[in-house]
Parts: structure tokens; sequence; C-alpha cells
């Protein structure tokens, strides 16, 4: 089943208003992570905080003393990111500054590899903060290098086309679901009301939140600048990446059917994949059919559970309720 991609039109957006990141960013054109910064910033508001480790959003933010981003960021070192983002958090707390936002926005090097290890301790603690992983699923910055979010099969300067990634793309999202953390979310830069609407949520909800957000880049996609939205539109509409929201660890919500467009529509569009032959592409569909089901069987196991004991956990110190 084919979905037209020319119908989306931006001007029927229904979006929050105001502009937190200025024009004049450094980012390559098409960036995904661009447009992904600009929509979380106009559902967090001005009273935000944002933590960058080393990654592309380290250089689009601008040099020292400019910057694209009206709201104070703090760049921190590679592995740092969670951490350093529960450090202010915490501080702020001390001085009774509950109100403001406090993000760490980090690409899949960061979450999935470098920064993995504080990123776990900070989500077992239940430390409130927003964490964003930006998924272009390379390192990108430093030279289009394969992380444990490539997907199978993608070429990278590391994983050239005679040796492709032949490992599947490590599940980042399952791995937060199972720190029983008030809220987990996937979402994409081709369709921003949901992915604003889950940053929304997520603000509103006390303790540790984790959004998973895929992104084009064309540099390391090898794809067409004009083609960013499209190829995210793809990645969803093909069954690849599933948009879904997790409470607690239990409540799983799909939030968009796809039309499960044929996986090729999205391959063809990046260079990354045209080494494939049939067999792979093969290979692809029936392990989209396969998260698929399994997909469906955690959101109807979930309408079946109750939420775990010790929920109230997320805003111990306060009274506060965490439901969101």
């Amino acid at each position: 089943m084919a979905i037209d991609i020319s119908s989306y039109d931006p001007r029927n957006l229904h979006l929050p208003d105001g502009e937190i990141l200025s024009s004049g960013h450094l980012a390559c054109p098409g960036c995904g992570a661009a447009l992904g910064m600009r929509l979380a910033l106009k559902a967090l508001g001005p009273n935000t905080m944002v933590v960058i480790p080393a990654c592309c959003w380290a250089v689009i933010n601008g040099p020292y003393p400019f910057e694209a981003l009206s709201v104070p960021v703090l760049q921190v070192a590679f592995e740092t990111a969670a951490i350093s983002a529960s450090g202010i958090r915490a501080a702020l707390d001390t001085q009774g500054k509950k109100d403001i936002n406090v993000v760490a926005w980090a690409g899949d090097g960061g979450t999935f590899d470098i920064g993995f290890q504080a990123l776990s301790g900070t989500v077992e603690r239940n430390d409130d903060i927003i964490y964003i992983c930006y998924d272009n699923e390379a390192y990108m910055n430093t030279g289009i290098q394969r992380s444990s979010a490539t997907p199978y099969g993608a070429w990278t300067t590391t994983t050239p086309v005679e040796t492709p990634k032949a490992e599947p793309k490590k599940n980042m999202v399952e791995i937060m679901v199972e720190h029983r953390i008030p809220y987990t979310a996937t979402a994409s830069i081709a369709f921003p009301e949901d992915f604003v609407r889950k940053v929304e949520k997520a603000k509103e909800i006390r303790g540790a939140k984790f959004i998973h957000l895929w992104i084009s880049c064309p540099a390391g996609h090898k794809s067409e600048e004009r083609s960013s939205v499209k190829i995210a539109r793809l990645a969803v509409e093909t069954g690849v990446f599933p948009l879904y929201e997790v409470e607690y660890g239990t409540r799983y919500t799909i939030n968009h059917e796809p039309a499960f467009t044929d996986v090729s529509a999205y391959l063809e569009l990046q260079g990354r994949f045209r080494h494939l032959k049939d067999e792979h592409i093969e290979t692809i569909r029936r392990n989209i059919r396969w998260e698929w089901e399994r997909l469906r069987a955690k959101e109807e196991m979930g309408r079946k559970l109750s939420l775990p004991p010790d929920v109230v956990r997320a805003a111990v110190g306060d009274g506060e309720t965490t439901a969101g």
C-alpha cells in the first residue's frame, strides 16, 4: 500500500507559536536535528535549560559567544549528558526552582553507546529530567561511523559496502522501558504535532522521561536535502520506526497505524542502502513484521496489567502525583 507523501502540507499544522531556535545556526541543509530542536523548544518554552554533549548539535548551536538557542545551554563531554542534566536539576530543586525544564539533548552515539552508563544511572534513580535522543543512526559529526543505532545492512565508513552492518539496531526504547520510568516515547520530525504533544506531556510528568526522535541526515544517509521529511515519514509509514509511547514500563499506546508501504520506497532514497540485494531487503521486511508482532503483543499485554506498585516513587518528597 502506497502513501501519497506529496499531500503533506506544513501550513495545516497546529503548533505552539514563538521561536526559541534562531536562524543562522550551523546545521547542514536538510538537517533533521535542527527541525527536531525547533519543535522540541516550541513545546518546552523559554523556561528551559538544555544540556548538549559532543554531537552535531554542539556545532549547530554556533561558536561562542554566539549561539542559536535563546535558552541557557551547557555543553558537556560526550558521555555525560544525562548526569549533567541530573546535576542541574538537583541544583535548581535546591533553589526551589522546580518550574524550569531540564533537557538532555544527545545523539545516538552519545545515548546508545558512549553515554549509556550515565543515562541508565539517571533513569534508575528516576531523576526528573527529559532526555531526548535525536537519532540519525550513526556518529555523523565525526565522520559517519557505525553506532549501535545503525540499522542492519547500512553502509557507514566503518561498515563499508563490502561488509555492511550485520547486526540489528539496538532497541533503546525497550531498554528504557525496562527501567520502569514514568514515560518513554518514540517520535519523528515528520510527525511534528505528535512530537510536540509528547514533549508537552513529558514536561508535566515528574521523574525520568525518555523520547527517541528519528531524524534524517542527508550527509550520513547519502540522501537529497529536500527529501529529509519525506524519508522520515517513510521510516514511519513502512513500519521501520513505530510511533508509540509507554507509561511506567507497562502501558503501551501505538500512536500511528502505518500504511506499511513497502520498505524499498524508504531504502531507495538513501545511498547508505544502495548496495543491498533482494535477499537483504527481504530480511528487513521479515524483521519489520516480527517487530510489529512484538509491539502489538506488548500493547495488548499492557491493557491487562495494572501499573507497577511503586509508581508514586517519581514524586517522592513533594506529594505530587505522576500521572501524565
